[in-house]
C-alpha cells in the first residue's frame, strides 16, 4: 500500500511539471512571435536609405551651373555668327544682283564711245552740207543731202534716246567735273562767272553715267 501510494504521488507530480512547463511555453510563444515581428519591423526600418534622401553635393551644382554659363555663351556665339554670315550673303547677293544689271545696262558703253564718234562726223557734215544748201544756191542736190543728212542724224539720235544714250546740252549750267572737260575760258558777257559759255564737243551720259566728258569753255570775269 505503502509503495503503491509512492507511485501515484510520482506520476502527480511529474504531470504537474509537464502542465506548468507547457503553459509557460505556450504562455510565452506570443512574446517571441511578437518580439521577432518588432526585429523584422526594426530591420525594415533600418535598412538602406532612400536615394533621394542623400545629400547634395555643392561641387556637383557648381559644376552644372558653370557648365550652362558656357552653353548659353556658346548658343549667343554661334547666333552672331549666323546672324554676321547671313548678312554677308545679303550683301553679297545685292552685289552680284548689281553686277548682273550693270552689266545689262553698260555692257555696250565701249559701243557706244565708237558710235558717237561717227555722230560727230555726222553732225558736222550735215552742218557743212546746211552752209551749201542755202536759199541763195539754186542746186538741188546738195538740198536733198542735206534733207537726207538730217533725217539720218535725227534718226540716229532717236536710237541713242531708245539704249539710254543722250547728248549732253551744258550750255548756260554750272561747270561740273564730272561732266565737263575745260579746254578754254571765254569774257562772260551776260553771264555768271563760271557758267559754261560754249562746247566744241558734245558729251555723252548712257543711263546717267558719263561715257564721254563734253569739252566746254567757261566764262570767266574779263579784266579791264
Amino acid at each position: 500500500m505503502a509503495a503503491r501510494s509512492v507511485r501515484r504521488l510520482g506520476r502527480g507530480l511529474s504531470l504537474g511539471r509537464g502542465l506548468s512547463l507547457g503553459s509557460l511555453c505556450f504562455r510565452g510563444s506570443p512574446r517571441v512571435f511578437s518580439t521577432a515581428a518588432q526585429q523584422r519591423s526594426t530591420g525594415d526600418e533600418c535598412g538602406p536609405e532612400d536615394p533621394h534622401d542623400e545629400p547634395k553635393h555643392p561641387r556637383s551644382d557648381c559644376a552644372i551651373k558653370h557648365k550652362a554659363i558656357k552653353l548659353e555663351e556658346q548658343v549667343q556665339d554661334l547666333t552672331e555668327r549666323y546672324r554676321k554670315a547671313l548678312a554677308d550673303s545679303e550683301n553679297v547677293r545685292r552685289r552680284t544682283q548689281k553686277f548682273v544689271e550693270d552689266a545689262k545696262l553698260f555692257g555696250i558703253q565701249s559701243f557706244c564711245r565708237d558710235l558717237v564718234e561717227v555722230a560727230d562726223i555726222l553732225e558736222k557734215t550735215t552742218e557743212s552740207a546746211a552752209e551749201e544748201a542755202e536759199p541763195s544756191n539754186p542746186n538741188p542736190t546738195l538740198k536733198k543731202i542735206y534733207e537726207g543728212l538730217s533725217l539720218i542724224e535725227a534718226k540716229l539720235q532717236s536710237v541713242f534716246a531708245k539704249h539710254g544714250l543722250q547728248k549732253m546740252n551744258p550750255v548756260g549750267g554750272k561747270y561740273d567735273p564730272y561732266d565737263h572737260e575745260i579746254v578754254c575760258h571765254v569774257p562772260a558777257e551776260g553771264m555768271q562767272p563760271g557758267t559754261i559759255a560754249l562746247v566744241t564737243q558734245d558729251g555723252y551720259k548712257l543711263h546717267g553715267r558719263t561715257i564721254r566728258h563734253a569739252l566746254v569753255g567757261v566764262a570767266v570775269e574779263s579784266q579791264e
